[in-house]
């Protein structure tokens, strides 16, 4: 028995005829002839959507992401002397966005491959691309990968491989308390509290001297539950530049794996920060080299300029093979109600690079410019204010290393800098040393010498 419908005379014929073919879909024995017997039902529901306030009246405006609102400001000052040190993307000497030679050859390879087809991925990806970021990271004769006890999945970008990361461990890792540095990149709390575990922070980085505070990473670590897990910076620690030392990387793998506490890195520069890919990746590779688990978040933004593409990966080393196998099969899990499986363009890019040694090499000398032209930017800040003779030691800033610079500047000077010199950075005195060139060094220069000078 079909509801019966009505035709409403404000609907005509074309209305008609759509009803008529849906009800064909449902029930072939329908005929068109049906549809002028159906009155009564159809018509327009008094939803408030028609009437009154909308069903989301009540929904607040919500603030602007504290990174991303940066640039919203940013875009709406009409100032040409503006400048944007809030963005987490290189920029060239010239200000301009850049996309590696060896991204447009992959990109052209790929277009001009006429048996490539746009089908869906398996749920875990890539396989190509998931075989060689493992390479990338664990190194191509680690014995974890060897004896198979790493499982690679393909996700959108670092963020992504995060959050799955996030949900695997909150259901089905004993412990559901992360400790993440303080401070750290300010969408970490928010993934793994989505996730399903509890944040904590540890003790990382020392205002008095700009630098590790390496004491108190080691009691709030030493202090922590047996078995939590814990959020460590692979390199290039976002916000703050400031990295441990190899001698302390090696204190404080020892430390957490005689509580048994689970790392967890978080991988988005390497190769970016120091140039040097291997050199970038040493952290998380010490962790492997002892046959302990680990989880590693992967992302290609940076390194190889994918930022809109969302090419990133999640490994976690296992055991043995038979736990990698299992742990994977979970994977999958998470994955496929998130968003199914990933999209294929940007894991073809990369997989095209790693796996051919002449575009591999080319993108080690790009990334290898990238890195060095921060590198200079740093020591270009560091002496124009030194030739100022601003108050204070500014060592940091070429002590630091990565993307970004954690200034020292407070919110007060900060803001002072906006209005002043249209000089845009979060509140926190985080700037991007990418979005620095020759050019804007000195107006740079003089904002900080400003603001130590007349803020306090």
């Amino acid at each position: 028995m079909h509801p019966q419908l009505s035709s409403h005379p404000a609907h005509g014929s074309a209305t008609d005829r759509r009803l008529n073919s849906m009800l064909r879909h449902i029930d072939p024995s329908i005929a068109s002839s049906s549809l002028s017997s159906m009155d009564s039902q159809i018509s327009a529901s008094p939803t408030s959507g028609f009437h009154g306030d909308s069903v989301f009246a009540h929904v607040a405006q919500a603030p602007e992401d504290s990174i991303l609102g940066v640039t919203v400001a940013y875009n709406k000052d009409p100032s040409p002397i503006k400048l944007n040190l809030g963005v987490g993307a290189y920029r060239t000497e010239e200000g301009k966005p850049v996309v590696l030679n060896v991204v447009r050859k992959a990109e052209q390879l790929l277009v001009n491959d006429r048996s490539r087809v746009k089908e869906y991925l398996p749920i875990v990806g890539l396989a190509d691309f998931n075989k060689l970021s493992a390479k990338l990271i664990f190194g191509a004769d680690s014995p974890a990968i060897q004896e198979n006890r790493v499982t690679t999945v393909q996700c959108l970008s670092g963020t992504g491989s995060l959050r799955v990361g996030a949900e695997f461990l909150g259901r089905h890792y004993h412990e559901r308390t992360i400790y993440i540095p303080q401070p750290t990149w300010g969408n970490h709390p928010k993934i793994f509290n989505l996730g399903g575990l509890s944040v904590k922070y540890y003790r990382y980085y020392d205002p008095a001297t700009r630098g590790l505070h390496f004491q108190g990473l080691l009691e709030d670590l030493g202090s922590a539950p047996t078995g939590a897990i814990v959020l460590l910076h692979a390199c290039a620690h976002n916000p703050t530049g400031v990295d441990p030392t190899l001698e302390q990387w090696a204190q404080i793998r020892q430390l957490m794996r005689s509580k048994g506490l689970l790392p967890f890195f978080d991988s988005a520069y390497q190769g970016f920060a120091s140039g040097s890919l291997d050199a970038d990746a040493q952290s998380v590779r010490m962790f492997v080299a002892d046959g302990g688990e680990c989880l590693v978040a992967q992302s290609y933004a940076k390194n190889m300029g994918l930022y809109g593409e969302r090419v990133g990966a999640l490994s976690i080393v296992c055991k043995n093979a038979d736990v990698a196998s299992r742990v994977e099969s979970q994977l999958k899990l998470v994955i496929r109600p998130m968003f199914s499986n990933p999209p294929i363009h940007g894991a073809s890019i990369v997989a095209t690079i790693l796996k051919d040694m002449n575009m591999y090499d080319e993108w080690t000398v790009e990334l290898k410019a990238m890195a060095d032209r921060i590198i200079s930017m740093r020591h270009k800040l560091f002496e124009a204010l030194r030739a100022k003779d601003t108050p204070g030691d500014w060592s940091h800033i070429i002590k630091q290393i990565g993307m970004f610079t954690f200034t020292g500047l407070n919110s007060e000077q900060v803001a002072f800098m906006t209005k002043e010199y249209h000089i845009y950075m979060t509140s926190d005195g985080r700037i991007s040393m990418a979005g620095l060139s020759s050019k804007t060094v000195p107006h740079l220069a003089d904002a900080i010498h400003a603001a130590v000078t007349r803020v306090r």
